[in-house]
């Protein structure tokens, strides 16, 4: 004859040993899955990375400095105050400029930028039309800035960078106008 070993409202002892088990090993294989899945966070040798020079890094900085440095001169300086427009422009500039500089010191990376006068004339004679048939006012340039006078406004529409970056490897020298 069979005895039960169940207490009265309870599983069987064989049953209750069987769910503990089943149980631990749900658990040892939810935390093996979580180990595998941390350790490949870590793992970045199979990430197609594209290869950027530095020189194009600090190129899209310097873009889109260029442009949060020249959003709102055009609605807060009339063409009369453009030497205060570019003053406000180089003062925001220079902040990024600073910022790059240090950023990459711990890599062994050093940054030296400066604005190009000589290079911001070039691009002024270049691109800014001049005669009757413009249709907007005359440039000028003033520390690397081009500025020119639209409907009696401050509008920047470019500026010449020089820089130079040295990276334990390598210094490269390069000479820039970003457009606005």
């Amino acid at each position: 004859m069979y005895e039960s070993t169940a207490r009265p409202g309870g599983p069987r002892r064989r049953d209750r040993g069987q769910l503990v088990l089943v149980a631990a090993l749900a658990l040892s294989l939810v935390l093996v899955s979580l180990g595998v899945a941390y350790l490949q966070l870590g793992y970045d040798s199979d990430i197609d990375r594209p290869d950027q020079q530095p020189a194009q890094q600090l190129e899209r900085v310097l873009d889109r400095a260029v442009h949060n440095a020249s959003a709102g001169i055009s609605a807060d300086y009339s063409w009369a105050d453009r030497d205060s427009a570019v003053r406000a422009a180089t003062d925001k500039l220079d902040e990024t400029m600073k910022r790059l500089e240090t950023s990459r010191l711990r890599d062994g990376h050093v940054y030296s930028i400066t604005r190009n006068e000589t290079r911001a004339i070039a691009w002024r004679s270049a691109n800014c039309p001049s005669g009757p048939d413009r249709q907007f006012g005359s440039c000028d340039s003033e520390d690397g800035v081009v500025v020119q006078e639209r409907h009696g406004q401050t509008h920047v529409l470019a500026v010449a960078f020089d820089f130079v970056i040295t990276t334990p490897d390598a210094e490269l020298s390069v000479t820039l106008t970003i457009e606005r």
